[in-house]
């Protein structure tokens, strides 16, 4: 299979996406909701989306793809070469704020990673990453994550996360927030982790996720030497939704043995 080329493409609809989303900012956005008043989607996810279905179906027609806005295919495994499609990562604060969004493109191979690619559009900074080549922001290559102690780390979570909440007992997050540096929540699951690759922040946790959510970010993180799993420690479920735990190397293990009881929650 040719990484190379199908990365190329990739990259270049990312950008082209990247274009018709800046064209936007100035239009009236028709802006609806999904699961919850706060599950926002516009009308620019839609057709974000549809772009990029276009385009793949049109190149590589043999390719299944997984959406978030449900154009895609409806997929019971992960056979073969598959898309994860994130339009706009962050739809709250691109209708609200005009930044910290991103888009998020995963390409795997019957369940393994092999592109990832995370653009974000305001900044004009492309994550970026082919398995066994290394993980990019831009044309820097992303190298030197090492272990932090907690009390110098700063962590990605949303703050909600710290309350009650029926996935996880949230009194096991709590003493993890008092021993951190700091805390913060950029409202794009993609560029948390993007920013865990390179090395901004030192952990991502987040307890509901949708494949699009970390398809492609997964594959960027790993290859900046980072390590991802679900808060049990597992593999993620490409499939399904799952919690996420992303980490320096060795802090990860400090969080799932010293915050997560070793996954036994």
């Amino acid at each position: 299979m040719n990484w190379e080329k199908i990365d190329a493409f990739a990259k270049q609809w990312v950008k082209e996406a990247g274009i018709r989303i800046r064209a936007s900012f100035e239009m009236k956005l028709d802006i609806q909701t999904k699961s919850n008043p706060n599950d926002l989607v516009t009308n620019i996810d839609r057709e974000v989306e549809q772009f990029f279905i276009e385009k793949i179906r049109e190149t590589f027609p043999d390719h299944k793809i997984l959406g978030e806005e449900g154009f895609g295919d409806d997929l019971k495994s992960m056979e073969g070469i598959v898309w994860m499609l994130d339009p706009i990562d962050g739809t709250m604060n691109f209708v609200h704020q005009q930044h910290d969004f991103a888009i998020s493109v995963g390409i795997y191979e019957d369940g393994v990673g092999k592109i990832g690619v995370i653009y974000d559009v305001v900044r004009d900074e492309m994550y970026h990453a082919i398995r066994g080549s290394g993980a990019y922001l831009n044309e820097k290559r992303l190298t030197g994550l090492r272990e932090v102690d907690v009390s110098k780390a700063i962590i990605g979570i949303n703050p909600t996360w710290l309350m009650e909440n029926h996935r996880i007992d949230h009194n096991l997050l709590i003493p993890l927030a008092k021993d951190a540096r700091g805390l913060r929540s950029y409202g794009s699951a993609a560029l948390e982790m993007a920013y865990v690759a390179a090395g901004r922040i030192d952990a991502y946790i987040a307890l509901r996720l949708a494949p699009w959510d970390f398809g492609g970010g997964s594959i960027i993180v790993e290859e900046a030497g980072g390590v991802v799993t679900n808060l049990k420690g597992k593999k993620l479920d490409f499939l399904t939704k799952d919690t996420l735990l992303v980490a320096k190397p060795g802090f990860h293990q400090t969080i799932l043995k010293k915050y997560l009881n070793d996954g036994n929650w």
